[in-house]
């Protein structure tokens, strides 16, 4: 995909990929900590999480590599490889996910308009238009995206004032820490990591770019986290279809869940393409259909009641790898893209995955990520001390 990002598209195009049915479902699991709380949370985790995708981002633009790329400088070539096919396996289930989210929600509303009651045709439907905007290339990656955000961004005004008009019940039944609700923003921006340099490496500007991203998706996420948790507070359901159709939005709903998914799962798909490409080249087109195609198969068989664990799932493994890979390439600067692997790294690596699911069991009040992606740092950071320091010094 040959193109050039000004710091608009970039705007938009994070602030589209936050505008999904699949953060408001995951804004609803807020709900036992109250609107004030709840609120609060999410924000503290979107502030962490975006914060360490600029981070990532950084590097693709510099180094003018994709995110997997990008791990070639502290991981080595086989070590990219590894983490390109764990990257593959979270886009696809991503894919899957908003898959079945948008194709559960289209079937409420064309039963509700129709009468129309058939979950695969419209999954099959919303994968098609997602395989159709990858095959536009650049035109569809840029001009059609940024009017497609605009829109989305004119009908979420709507579905957000039909939300919080009736006011919002501050009741809070328990159940979720502060540390689980910062946790489960820090994942969203968290699971772009993999991803972010795949298109920060076309950005005109370094400045423009962090800046772009940070604030398209923080406000974009935030948004949709904010109206999951209103909705959940107000009707008891993480669905707000139900609500757009009771709203009488009718055919905006319908076209509120097809743009928002599309924009979304685009770049899941797309990126997908791109981790496959570092490990086997190819035709960049082809390979995101095919992608594409099997987002769409694997959405028939996935099992939605572990989304909550595979967002965990996530972090545990992303969150140390950008750990290592910020580390060293802002503090050693180690260039490993020669070598096969880097033992350090992916030691680090290991320990750091482990930790995170450590930290999960102490209930931190900032969440997992920071903590376990401090350790990580530290950790590697005193390997390559070590390593570095037993190396005999030459005159």
């Amino acid at each position: 995909m040959k193109t050039r990002l000004t710091s608009r598209s970039m705007f938009l195009l994070w602030f589209g990929a936050a505008i999904s049915m699949a953060e408001i479902m995951t804004g609803a699991l807020y709900t036992p900590m109250g609107f004030k709380y709840g609120l609060t949370a999410i924000l503290l985790g979107h502030i962490l999480g975006c914060t360490f995708l600029v981070l990532a981002g950084i590097i693709g633009f510099r180094e003018k590599a994709s995110s997997m790329e990008s791990t070639r400088y502290a991981f080595g070539t086989y070590g990219s490889y590894l983490f390109s096919v764990l990257n593959i396996l979270q886009l696809m289930g991503w894919t899957a996910i908003m898959i079945i989210v948008a194709g559960r929600s289209l079937n409420a509303i064309s039963v509700n308009l129709w009468g129309l009651d058939n979950f695969y045709l419209w999954a099959l439907i919303t994968g098609l238009l997602v395989v159709l905007w990858l095959y536009s290339g650049s035109y569809g990656f840029n001009v059609i995206n940024n009017i497609a955000v605009v829109m989305l961004l004119v009908l979420t005004f709507v579905m957000s004032y039909m939300v919080f008009k009736g006011g919002i019940p501050s009741r809070a039944s328990g159940g979720m820490s502060l540390g689980q609700g910062v946790e489960l923003a820090v994942v969203m921006p968290l699971s772009w990591l993999p991803l972010v340099s795949d298109y920060t490496r076309m950005a005109e500007s370094e400045r423009g770019s962090s800046t772009a991203t940070w604030l398209g998706y923080f406000l974009g996420s935030s948004w949709m986290y904010a109206i999951g948790l209103a909705t959940g507070l107000a009707f008891g359901t993480d669905d707000p279809t139900g609500i757009m159709l009771k709203a009488g939005l009718g055919i905006s709903a319908l076209i509120i869940v097809i743009m928002s998914t599309v924009t979304t799962t685009f770049l899941d798909v797309y990126s997908s393409a791109v981790s496959f490409l570092n490990i086997k080249k190819g035709d960049e087109r082809l390979v995101s259909v095919i992608m594409g195609i099997i987002g769409m198969i694997i959405a028939l068989v996935f099992p939605m009641e572990q989304y909550e664990n595979f967002l965990y799932a996530i972090g545990s493994v992303f969150a140390p790898l950008f750990a290592v890979l910020v580390t060293d390439y802002f503090i050693f600067k180690t260039d490993m893209r020669n070598s096969r692997f880097s033992i350090e790294a992916l030691i680090s690596w290991v320990i750091g995955a482990v930790l995170y699911y450590i930290i999960m069991g102490l209930d931190i009040p900032i969440g997992i990520t920071l903590p376990d992606a401090i350790l990580t740092g530290i950790i590697y950071a005193g390997i390559r001390e070590a390593e570095m320091a037993a190396k005999p010094k030459t005159l």
